[in-house]
């Protein structure tokens, strides 16, 4: 057994900071509406606004859709060349607006990418790309940043702008378990950078004495298997997180939700499930069975005014029919969990959540990733929450 990790036993439903149980995930008696804004997509992956009347989106497959005035244009904005999209998990996932778009027009994307050179070598990494948005087309701009490793399962990669400004990225550790604690390695890693893809001083291990160690200066903690849902608590900004756990490797279940500091250790492959390990943290939740957290956000508007504050979950859903797909709402007091419940359980797998403009809660389905249940007719879909009485 690794030195200092201690393993509990049994299957535990979850966990809070304090180590003492947290609420069980319970069905909601919420009440509201579910509206289609758009249907007949190919697995929705990121949702992002430029103006209340405008939402772009992502589907895997290599292509930007926008939606304006409640309208879906026909044709994609953009469509990725060279993507890597087939089987697995990979394909265009992540996309996020620059805090100064009104300035800079500036739109990110985060894809694989597979290129044959006329030599015969082959590339292949994840890339996360800065484009100008025209209005009619994203015009690319550099590459900020190339991803390695880039296996087609465990592929991350959501992308969000911080409120310091700064742009932070979840790795997958591409199903390797080394990558996670290998800091010369960017696989299995939250990462922040500049807008322009470069290292921030401040960051925990942009030094010279952890260059000269080859130790990646991107990285902001380790030790994530397949992180894909970041956000900041309104108040207080800290960052929190969701992330696949080691369901069919280690056992069944232990996805997570946790609380991400700077520096720190979140201890894959070392520690999963209820371990301890000297140095590394342990999950605010553990999920077992698992319910496969695909995206996170926090709720900071007011068209639901119970819900200010709480940090919403996009699941697809367990191995088996247990959890259902949906999402998870979870209440927080600072950093200990004091409820959670799931609700939407009738869509099918779950895949991105997001707060509009409208202070709306949108969704998008992923029932045609060739998993899960059989897609619904409309599927894929964007839906929105709203109140009940709306």
């Amino acid at each position: 057994m690794l030195k200092g990790v201690t393993v509990g036993m049994g299957v535990i439903a979850a966990t809070t900071a304090l180590g003492q149980p947290a609420p069980a995930l319970e069905p909601s008696q919420l009440d509201y509406k579910v509206e289609t804004v758009v249907k007949n997509v190919e697995v929705p992956w990121s949702i992002a606004w430029t103006a209340p009347s405008r939402m772009l989106f992502t589907e895997r497959p290599g292509r930007v859709r926008q939606v304006v005035d409640g309208v879906l244009a026909p044709e994609p904005l953009y469509v990725v060349p060279n993507i890597r999209a087939r089987g697995g998990e990979i394909g265009l996932m992540g996309l996020c607006v620059h805090p100064d778009y009104a300035k800079n027009k500036s739109v990110y994307l985060s894809f694989g990418y597979q290129e044959t050179k006329e030599d015969g070598t082959k590339v292949s990494d994840i890339r996360v790309q800065r484009f100008t948005d025209t209005g009619s087309t994203l015009e690319p701009g550099p590459v900020i940043l190339n991803i390695l490793p880039a296996g087609g399962n465990h592929a991350g990669c959501r992308i969000a702008f911080g409120p310091d400004g700064k742009l932070y990225i979840t790795t997958g550790e591409a199903f390797q378990r080394k990558f996670a604690k290998d800091m010369t390695s960017l696989g299995g890693k939250i990462l922040r950078v500049n807008d322009d893809g470069s290292v921030p001083a401040d960051n925990p291990f942009a030094g010279e004495e952890h260059k000269a160690k080859g130790v990646r200066g991107e990285i902001w903690s380790f030790g994530h298997r397949n992180p894909q849902g970041i956000d900041w608590q309104p108040g207080t900004g800290l960052l929190f997180e969701t992330e696949h756990g080691p369901s069919g490797e280690s056992g069944f279940g232990g996805d997570e939700f946790n609380w991400v500091e700077k520096g720190k250790n979140y201890g894959w492959p070392d520690i999963h499930h209820d371990q301890k390990g000297e140095g590394m943290e342990s999950p605010l939740i553990v999920w077992d069975p698992a319910i496969a957290p695909a995206s996170g956000a926090f709720y900071n508007a007011d068209a639901f005014p119970g819900f200010k504050g709480d940090y919403f979950v996009g699941m697809l859903g367990g191995l088996g029919s247990d959890p259902k797909p949906g999402l998870v709402r979870i209440v927080l007091e600072g950093t200990r969990v004091v409820k959670q419940e799931r609700l939407l359980t009738n869509v099918g797998r779950v895949r991105c959540v997001a707060v509009g403009p409208d202070g709306m809660i949108y969704v998008s389905t992923s029932n045609k990733d060739g998993r899960g249940r059989s897609p619904h007719a409309e599927d894929d879909r964007i839906l929105r929450l709203v109140p009940a009485t709306k």
